[in-house]
This record gives C-alpha cells, sequence and structure tokens, in this order.
C-alpha cells in the first residue's frame, strides 16, 4: 500500500464595475448598517427577535431608528441607519457580533449549451439523465424578470416541487398570477435601496419583481430558459434558444434598481432564497473586495452553503489587468467569461483597400453596398469646437454635445472606448448627424471585441486596428489632396465555427485573489460574450431610453452572462447526484475540463511537472498527441502528500505547476494544495 495518501485538488485558469466603500460626510451622517447578532442570546421577556432588536437599537440612542430588514437564516441580525457614534454604541453590546457598513454594488453586464456539450438528441447525456433540471429550483438575485418571455413557459411542466416554501409577491404591473409552474417564485427588496435613496420613483422603477432593466431576464434565461424557436436578435444568431436546465424551476429575487444593488438587500434575498428552498443562487453581482466578514455576499453565500445550496457569482469585467476579481470567497464559485464559437464580423473597409476586422450586431438599414464614406476621428471635432465648445479629450470619447454637427455629419466617426457606454456614443454620433460610427479600443481594452445592438451602422474594432484606421486619416490629412479619406462598414451576420473557443474575454477580471492569494480565483470561465437570451418590452436591445425597438431576446456580454450558465449546470448535476455538496459540485465542475488543441495538427506536448514542496505528482498521460486541430484530449492528476502534522486550526498551503510543452508552446496550469487540521 502507498504510503502516500491522495488528495482532490481544485485549479484553473484565474480569470467589474466597482465602488468605493461607503464613507461619512459628517458624523451626523447617516447610512445603512448590517449587524450580526449571537441570536442565542435572545432574552425570554422578548416575544421575537426583532423586538430584541428594536430595544437594542433604543437603548444606543433617542432618535428614531427603523429596522430595514431582519434575518435569520443564512445570517442572523438586522439592517438599520444609523450614524457613526450610533454604530459604535451598538457594537459595545455584549450579544452585537460585528456591524458592516452597506456597500452599493452593480451589475457585472443560445448557441453556448450546445457549445458546453448539452445536447437534446444524446439520449444518455446530463440534460436527459437530469430530465433538465426539473424539479430543481434556481434563486436568481438580480434585477427581477419578465414573466411574459416564452423562456419562462411552463408547457409540459409537472406541479411545483412539493419542498418549495416560496410565494410570489404581488407588486406594480406585477399580479400574483405572473408566476407558473416554471416562475415559482418572486420577490422584491427596496428597503437598504430607499433607506439611502428615499422613496422609490414609480414612474421609471416597478416596485415589484417585474424587471425595467433587462439584466435579470437575460441571466434568469441562460440559467433555465425553455426551448424557443426561432430565437434571434434583429436577424443574428439565428437558432434554438435554451437556459443550460430547461426544467429548471426559477425563483426571482429582485434586489437591485436604478441606484445600484444594496447590501442590506441582498443579503435579505439571500435569507428569503434559503428559506424558501432554493437548491442553487444565482448572483451576477459584484462590488469592492473586502474581507469575508465584512463582505455581504460572502456572508450569505456561507450560510447558503452551510444549508447545501450552490452559489455561483460572476467573477467581474475589470479586466484584463490582474487583482481585479471580486466575490472571491472560497465556498462560491466564481465565474469568469470566455468566448463560444460563433462572433458577428461587421469589417471596416478603407479607402486605400485595407480591411480592418470588426463585430457588431446593428440590425437596421446598413450603409449602401459598394459606396464608400468619408470618415473623421472624433478627437479632431474638439478643433472645431463641439456643439458646446467640447475639447479634443471629450469629444475623442464621443461624450455628450462633444461633437460638432458640422465636422461629423454625413461621415463615417471615429470614438475612443471609455467614460460613457459604447451604445452611449452611438446615439451621440447620430445625434450630431454622423451616419455610422467605428468603436476602438484602447490599449488597455487590447484586441477583445464586443458586439453591440448599436442605433446606426456601426462597428467595434481592435486597439490595433483603431491605430491604422486613425494613422489613415491622420496620413490623408496631411497630403491636403482636397478631399477626405472614406470607409465603409462591411456587415456579415452570424458566422459559426470560430476557433479558438474557448478564450478568456479581454474584459472578464482574473487574479490573483486580492484577498486570500493562495486561493485561485475564478474558479471556471463559462461563455460571457455575445451571449443571446430573453429580453423585456420595455427596454431597446441597446438599453438606451430612446431605442424603441423591441425584440424577444437580446445580445449581451458580460461575466453576469457566464455566471447563469455555471447556475444552470450545478442544478443539472445536484439532480444528477442529490447527495453530492455545493463544494462537490463545484469541485466537478472545476476538475472536469478537457484539452483543446488550438496549435498545429500534429502537435504533441509533454508534461513537467513542478510539484508542490514535499509532494509528489503524477500526471496520466505524460503525453497527449493531437492529430487534428480542436481535437480534446484528457488528463488526469494525481497529488499525494506523506502525512503533515499540524496544530488543530492551522492549515497549511502549498504551490507548484504543471507544464505542458510542444518545443514551441508552454501551457501552464497553476496547482495550489491546502492542508487544513480541524479544530475537533
Amino acid at each position: 500500500m502507498s504510503p502516500f495518501p491522495s488528495l482532490i485538488i481544485l485549479f484553473f485558469i484565474t480569470t467589474s464595475l466597482t465602488l468605493p466603500p461607503p464613507s461619512f460626510s459628517s458624523p451626523q451622517t447617516k447610512q445603512t448598517f448590517i449587524i450580526q447578532i449571537q441570536h442565542e442570546s435572545k432574552p425570554s421577556i422578548f416575544p421575537s427577535h426583532k423586538n430584541w432588536y428594536e430595544s437594542s437599537l433604543s437603548s444606543i440612542t433617542t432618535s428614531q431608528n427603523t429596522i430595514i430588514h431582519t434575518y435569520d437564516t443564512v445570517f442572523h441580525g438586522f439592517s438599520a441607519k444609523l450614524t457613526q457614534q450610533e454604530a459604535k454604541n451598538l457594537e459595545l453590546l455584549s450579544h452585537v457580533i460585528t456591524i458592516i457598513p452597506e456597500q452599493i454594488r452593480t451589475l457585472h453586464t443560445t448557441r453556448s449549451p450546445q457549445f458546453l456539450g448539452l445536447k437534446t438528441a444524446d439520449r444518455t447525456g446530463l440534460l436527459h439523465e437530469t430530465d433538465f433540471g426539473s424539479d430543481l429550483v434556481i434563486g436568481v438575485i438580480d434585477t427581477g424578470i419578465w414573466p411574459e418571455r416564452q423562456s419562462f413557459n411552463d408547457r409540459e411542466l409537472g406541479p411545483i416541487p412539493s419542498k418549495w416554501k416560496g410565494q410570489c409577491l404581488a407588486g406594480k404591473d406585477f399580479p400574483a398570477n405572473s408566476c407558473n409552474r416554471k416562475i415559482i417564485g418572486a420577490k422584491y427588496f427596496s428597503g437598504g435601496y430607499e433607506a439611502t435613496n428615499g422613496k422609490m420613483n414609480e414612474t421609471n422603477e416597478y416596485r415589484s419583481a417585474r424587471d425595467s432593466d433587462g439584466h435579470g431576464t437575460h441571466t434568469a434565461s441562460i440559467a433555465a430558459g425553455r426551448y424557443v424557436s426561432p430565437a434571434s436578435t434583429l436577424g443574428y444568431a439565428k437558432g434554438v434558444a435554451a437556459g443550460m436546465a430547461p426544467k429548471a424551476r426559477l425563483a426571482v429575487y429582485k434586489v437591485c434598481w436604478n441606484g445600484g444593488c444594496f447590501d442590506s438587500d441582498i443579503l435579505a434575498a439571500f435569507d428569503a432564497a434559503v428559506a424558501d428552498g432554493v437548491d442553487v443562487v444565482s448572483l451576477s453581482v459584484g462590488g469592492v473586495v473586502v474581507p469575508y466578514h465584512l463582505d455581504v455576499i460572502a456572508i450569505g453565500a456561507f450560510g447558503a452553503s452551510h444549508a447545501g445550496v450552490f452559489v455561483s457569482a460572476s467573477a467581474g469585467n475589470g479586466g484584463p489587468g490582474g487583482l481585479t476579481v471580486t466575490n472571491v470567497a472560497p465556498w462560491v464559485a466564481t465565474v469568469g467569461a470566455g468566448t463560444i464559437d460563433r462572433d458577428f464580423p461587421a469589417d471596416v473597409k478603407l479607402g486605400n483597400g485595407k480591411i480592418i476586422p470588426g463585430v457588431s450586431i446593428y440590425g437596421g438599414p446598413g450603409l449602401t453596398p459598394g459606396r464608400m464614406y468619408p470618415i473623421v476621428y472624433a478627437g479632431s471635432s474638439g478643433e472645431h469646437g463641439g456643439s458646446e465648445g467640447g475639447d479634443g479629450y471629450s469629444s475623442s470619447l464621443c461624450l455628450e454635445n462633444s461633437l460638432d454637427p458640422k465636422f461629423v455629419k454625413g461621415k463615417i466617426v471615429v470614438c475612443d472606448r471609455g467614460i460613457n457606454s459604447r451604445g452611449d456614443k452611438g446615439e451621440v454620433v447620430k445625434k450630431a448627424g454622423g451616419i455610422g460610427m467605428i468603436l476602438a479600443n484602447g490599449v488597455f481594452d487590447g484586441e477583445g471585441l464586443v458586439a453591440d445592438c448599436h442605433v446606426l451602422p456601426a462597428t467595434a474594432v481592435g486597439a490595433i486596428g483603431g491605430d491604422v484606421i486613425r494613422s489613415y486619416i491622420a496620413a490623408h490629412k496631411s497630403l491636403s489632396v482636397g478631399s477626405l479619406p472614406t470607409a465603409t462598414i462591411v456587415f456579415k451576420g452570424t458566422r459559426l465555427g470560430v476557433r479558438p473557443a474557448p478564450v478568456v474575454a479581454s474584459f472578464s477580471a482574473r487574479g490573483p485573489n486580492p484577498e486570500s492569494p493562495e486561493i485561485l480565483k475564478p474558479d471556471v470561465i463559462a461563455p460571457g460574450l455575445n451571449i443571446l437570451a430573453a429580453w423585456p418590452d420595455r427596454v431597446g436591445p441597446s438599453g438606451i431610453a430612446s431605442d424603441h425597438r423591441r425584440t424577444e431576446f437580446n445580445i449581451l456580454s458580460g461575466t453576469s452572462m457566464a455566471c447563469p450558465h455555471v447556475s444552470g449546470l450545478a442544478a443539472l448535476l445536484k439532480a444528477a447526484h442529490p447527495d453530492w455538496s455545493p463544494a462537490a459540485i463545484k469541485s466537478a465542475l472545476m476538475t472536469t475540463a478537457t484539452v483543446t488543441n488550438v496549435g498545429d495538427p500534429n502537435s504533441v506536448y509533454k508534461v513537467t511537472i513542478k510539484p508542490p514542496e514535499g509532494m509528489v505528482v503524477t500526471v496520466k498521460p505524460d503525453k497527449l498527441s493531437f492529430r487534428r486541430v480542436g481535437q480534446k484530449l484528457n488528463f488526469l492528476v494525481r497529488v499525494q502528500t506523506r502525512e503533515v502534522k499540524l496544530s488543530p486550526g492551522s492549515s497549511l498551503v502549498k504551490s507548484g505547476s504543471i507544464i505542458w510543452s510542444d518545443g514551441k508552446h508552454i501551457v501552464t496550469s497553476p496547482l495550489v494544495v491546502t492542508m487544513q487540521q480541524p479544530l475537533d
């Protein structure tokens, strides 16, 4: 018998817009705090924990402090608005464990099931083995849902699972019968939002689980949307739309409003979701990384995991820089974004004959085929004075009121990325009289391209292509030939079979883990670039208020789109293996990847192992022989160690790597081993 016990090792490649932590403008300014309580200490004189919490508040202040939420499932305590001094006074009470300042978080914003290997024709695959996830419940914490979409129909679904304890909460334009056997629960949480922003403006918000943004509808249908055919957006990505677990049930918890997603509301949603009986929580929201005991998402996810609920969360869109990953708690499946084998080419053809590759999902009247149009760089508009005296920097970014209509009218305008949204730039160009737009990446964005539903003929090009276009314009101008440089945009529709795929999306947040560098994050990547999913009637596909186009589906990009792919897959695994813990499901997702050849057809890769100190690592096979591009091969990693003596409660972290090389290319997988000695 080998003297080495085996260890299961979890490893994968590393892959948001964030807001700073809350601050006070003065000692008397109130903000929301979340208070964790030692709930077993409740004196018997109080009939409920809420009565006890109210008494605790009244003991530390004479001002009126109303409890916003109480928590009793994933967390025990309450939230309330307090001054700095009131918070300090409350913290002195013996039954108060910790006080957490509220953070305002942001959203991290058809073919992917097949790309991930979920094929309806395969009668022995995971979909059929689990009846497409039927009777599993996925809780989506997001912006709500548009229940009328066909992705959420309940045809041929069985009764609501008997374990379900949730409800369909009626609200504005969301009667109780908005739910069905597909959407089996819907709740909304606005107490934290209104405590900070005042009473909700219901002219542009639904005080209900109805989605006024689109993000929640999109993510919910990625996780568990029904089969819908035909599906497309403005003629792009035609086919059958389906979520990862098409028969799984959905429970919707709306926590995000126009002012953001507030921690106290997010924690209330976690509390409700676990109490209601969800199997999976999907959360495409993030913020500033803080210590785990002060991170409401980490706290809510910990309580959920302890109750047997799998939690997946988006990694954030702060890439490609390092240390940008969010939602980094070890018990959360942190999901980065990758590409799939589909894109939407829309190339730029310059007057000198050069072709610059780009992408777009513009679906309106295009530019006249074969005709070349004058092209200008928006940064030069400042030289002519924007509509309000704009400067070159503002005009280069195509910010509101920065373009001179006399300069851009009738022309294709080159805009740099940054500050305002990609869709907003197109609207600025259109208002100024431009007939088309080329959106150029900066150095930080690199060559990663995101397709958008623009409001005028437009395409996105990489940083190198942007430099080529600007150089062409500048060179033509310096010749003083009396004519303008020209270009056109050639829209090519939908292209399938794109290789290599998957590739980590440029925007996808990267590690190392800023809170615990020894724990690799993100855990996995999933499709997050140009993903087709359901969309509400209230919002145009560009997301711009002036966009009056309506479509049942929309194409979006972000780790927000990647996260629900993993949520749906986790539901399928839970259905196939009901006895698996959240950690076991996470392990299965992370350790069953397949190596794909994206190099030469006849490549042979040999392995080199740099084992963690004191450990033996074996890889079988130790050679991967590829015979064609796109071929997939598997390998098994086993890590063994001699007995290590650790004191109770201590841990030891060792790192190494597995390196594959064909003599020209090197592929490195980091390997981190953590050994822990329990307290008991």
